[in-house]
């Protein structure tokens, strides 16, 4: 029997090719490799043997059955002297404890492997990545930032430039999230120079560029800045396109530390796809976030068939978070109300994704009930969606539209004064967005403007303007125009107010934004055109003022209509599974005509 140290038992051989055969079966035949790993034990193996047959009944039996006590004691047993089993063991042991919500077990078990891995540098390097990820999903990022620079300068010593790329884009990551700009943009530049210096696996050397400019790209919009990406967001979207010619059967590295891939190539596809929409819609191009919306959702599809891998939905839920937004403003929001039904249903899967989107969630939930005049309900979900997150960005978008359901509402001043104290653009704004700031400007104006104080009001939207025509921020731009030409037109300034509702009408309808249309066509139809003499141009207005408002109207009944629309007095715990039909819509639709 000690021979099978040198080369392996034909008994051994056999039954590990049979186990084998009945897991990669279809269907997996998985009681039958069970029995036949455990047929080993029978002939008293070797240590070594014995060390990996538990592992691989472990693993087996935590991958694919519900028999958690017998997977955690053969995977605790693996963990043995042997190196090619240990490290491996600890890896899938802490996994299965962090299924197992035992997150506080799972951590000795790493922190011991890698103390004692260094001499491996796959493994010292794997689970030091697993370990960051543990404590990022913790939400301590001090604690993974501190792992991904051990983990970097390991590597580095190691002479693998690539995993030290891998470590320190990582650690930029999660440094973004942490919203420490002063240690980003050093880091960012360190990796820059990293990856363009780098001369290796072609795939490898790409993948690396795609981190980066992603980090670079989420980066910018997250600050507002839709115009000033465009460059980065064309280099990426050049970068994918390369990736997708190159084939996979590079040779693997020589330098074990470097044995690691970022995402597969079909993964940054559908990433590429989501940031391009993430871009389209801050910029008011809603068509073209359409069509890569689709073209995401297409791939996504396609690749869930397949692959398992949670962030596949992560991505899925993001793509529909954004063309709920779009649906919203185009005036289709029967169908924003089914993708938001379809985000409940994937949140119901997975308590992660709901534990991460509910925020997301309410917030979409009181965008719709805004745009079906539900201004209750719009508070109530705003108010959920507020004390869900602890993201600034979003926390202060937000607070901006409940402002808009308040300052609509008309009767809740102090509660309105409280909101707009905290997202003031003149001083102290909580968050570095350039286009929450403008936002936050336009809703000073619209107050002002409901006021009677017009004079304050176009000073605010003016403010809104300059940094909207900066950036390319469409929406705001049309949505400050026809505010602006509301005001002279309120003043008697025809001239001046016709000046700023026709640019307004002429971006609305390149957007297309539903509610400015209808709005800037209700100023034109008669008394504006009247009033500066275009008698052609006033019917035209009344016609096409005519068409938006029986557009939206058809939309709003049929939105109200849905069972979904149930979802508007969900504000707590998981999101309801069954939705009762509605008799007919329940809404007022007086802001509709």
């Amino acid at each position: 029997m000690a021979a099978t140290t040198e080369a392996p038992e034909p008994w051994y051989l056999a039954l590990l090719g049979f186990a084998e055969h009945f897991r990669t079966s279809s269907p997996p035949k998985i009681r039958l490799c069970v029995h036949c790993l455990q047929a080993v034990f029978q002939f008293k193996p070797p240590p070594r043997v014995e060390a990996r047959t538990h592992l691989q009944l472990g693993s087996v039996l935590y991958r694919h059955t519900k028999n958690s006590e017998l997977a955690q004691t053969h995977l605790e047993k693996a963990i043995s002297q042997f190196e090619d089993v240990k490290f491996e063991a600890a890896s899938i042991l802490s996994e299965f404890y962090c299924q197992q919500n035992l997150v506080d077990s799972a951590k000795p078990v790493l922190r011991k492997a890698i103390q004692i891995s260094q001499q491996t540098p796959y493994w010292h390097c794997r689970l030091l990545f697993q370990l960051a990820q543990l404590h990022a999903l913790e939400k301590d990022l001090v604690s993974a930032c501190d792992l991904l620079g051990v983990g970097a300068e390991y590597a580095r010593v190691m002479g693998s430039e690539y995993t030290r790329a891998l470590f320190l884009l990582s650690k930029g990551m999660l440094l973004l999230m942490e919203r420490k700009l002063n240690e980003v943009h050093p880091l960012l530049t360190l990796c820059g120079n990293i990856v363009e210096n780098w001369q290796g696996n072609p795939i490898q050397k790409e993948s690396l560029r795609v981190f980066f400019l992603v980090l670079q790209v989420t980066h910018y919009l997250d600050a507002g800045q839709v115009k000033s990406v465009k460059p980065c967001l064309k280099q990426l979207q050049q970068c994918i396109q390369t990736i997708s010619t190159l084939h996979d059967d590079e040779i693997l590295p020589t330098n074990p530390a470097a044995l690691f891939h970022w995402l597969p190539k079909e993964h940054m596809c559908v990433l590429v796809y989501l940031v391009t929409v993430m871009h389209s819609m801050q910029a008011g191009y809603l068509e073209k976030a359409q069509k890569y919306t689709d073209k995401a959702l297409m791939q996504l599809e396609k690749l869930k068939m397949l692959d398992s891998s949670p962030i596949l939905s992560t991505f899925q839920v993001i793509l529909l978070e954004h063309i709920i937004m779009c649906r919203l403003v185009t005036g289709h929001k029967a169908t924003a109300l089914q993708e938001i039904s379809q985000v409940c249903q994937l949140c119901q899967q997975s308590p992660r994704l709901f534990t991460n989107h509910a925020a997301q969630l309410h917030t979409l939930l009181g965008l719709y009930c805004i745009s079906v005049n539900c201004m209750d309900n719009a508070e109530a979900q705003f108010t959920a969606a507020l004390q869900m997150t602890t993201h600034q960005e979003l926390w202060t978008f937000i607070v901006t539209n409940l402002a808009s359901v308040y300052i609509r509402e008309g009767n809740r001043h102090q509660e309105l004064y409280s909101l707009l104290e905290r997202i003031n653009p003149d001083h102290n704004f909580p968050v570095s967005s350039h286009c929450l700031r403008a936002a936050a400007f336009y809703i000073r104006g619209l107050l002002s403007f409901f006021q009677g104080r017009y004079n304050e009001a176009k000073r605010f939207l003016r403010e809104t303007l300059k940094m909207s025509n900066a950036e390319d921020l469409n929406r705001l731009t049309a949505c400050s125009l026809v505010l602006l030409g509301h005001i002279f037109f309120v003043l008697g300034n025809h001239r001046e107010s016709n000046n700023m509702v026709v640019p307004a009408m002429q971006l609305a309808s390149k957007i297309p934004d539903m509610s400015v249309q209808l709005w800037s066509s209700a100023l034109l139809k008669a008394d504006l055109n009247k009033a500066c003499g275009n008698t052609m141009d006033a019917h035209e207005a009344a016609q096409m003022h005519q068409n938006f408002s029986q557009q939206l109207l058809q939309d709003h009944i049929a939105a109200c209509s849905l069972p979904e629309h149930n979802l508007i007095s969900w504000t707590d715990g998981l999101p309801p599974v069954q939705f009762q039909p509605q008799n007919g819509p329940t809404t007022s639709l007086a802001s509709l005509l």
